[in-house]
């Protein structure tokens, strides 16, 4: 299957779960965000603000919070094609919903990138090798090698995103770490 077909599929599977399994799936799968090392360790921490059918971040950035760490979430320019990190204070103000739905920092302080200690990152599948397939913009790809990230990458899906092998390219930037509701994936990248 090529990624154009797997991207169809797993939008398919993403569709057919009910809001409240997604509601409840996204908090155990917060739960062992929340209970790691990295999460606990990171100073800032870089989350997503989650599309209709992703895991639902909010949960995170609450309790990141309430631990008084910075969370940063990506500035999309879609016209450079690509995102920096910039903390975010509010999920009521300063954010504009853009392509697809996705709610996009009006501005922001950038964070600089050493001062990450975690990435919580999206996709539509992931592989137990911590392969990752995106929505086809190669802006995670990017930030991640343009930047020499060092901060601990985890991918968040649910389960039904678990896929035996996804496709990649040389440019394909693995996860540390998989987490879904049934639990940690410790990737052979880590």
């Amino acid at each position: 299957m090529d990624k154009n077909q797997m991207r169809r599929e797993l939008k398919s599977r993403l569709a057919q779960i009910r809001p409240d399994e997604r509601t409840e799936k996204s908090r155990t799968i917060c739960g062992y965000i929340l209970d790691s090392e990295p999460f606990q360790a990171a100073s800032v921490v870089m989350l997503f603000l989650s599309l209709p059918h992703e895991v639902d971040t909010t949960p995170l950035i609450l309790a990141a919070w309430q631990k008084g760490k910075t969370v940063a979430v990506p500035k999309v320019s879609w016209e450079q094609r690509h995102m920096i990190p910039v903390e975010i204070n509010s999920l009521e103000t300063g954010l504009k919903e853009e392509r697809m739905g996705l709610r996009n920092p009006v501005s922001g302080v950038p964070v600089p990138y050493e001062d990450i200690g975690m990435v919580i990152t999206p996709g539509l599948g992931f592989d137990r090798r911590g392969n990752r397939l995106g929505r086809g913009g190669s802006y995670y790809d990017q930030f991640f090698s343009a930047h020499n990230i060092q901060a601990a990458k985890w991918g968040v899906g649910f389960a039904v995103q678990l896929c035996p092998q996804i496709p990649t390219v040389p440019h394909d930037v693995p996860m540390d770490v998989i987490v879904t509701e049934q639990g940690v994936i410790r990737c052979a990248a880590e």
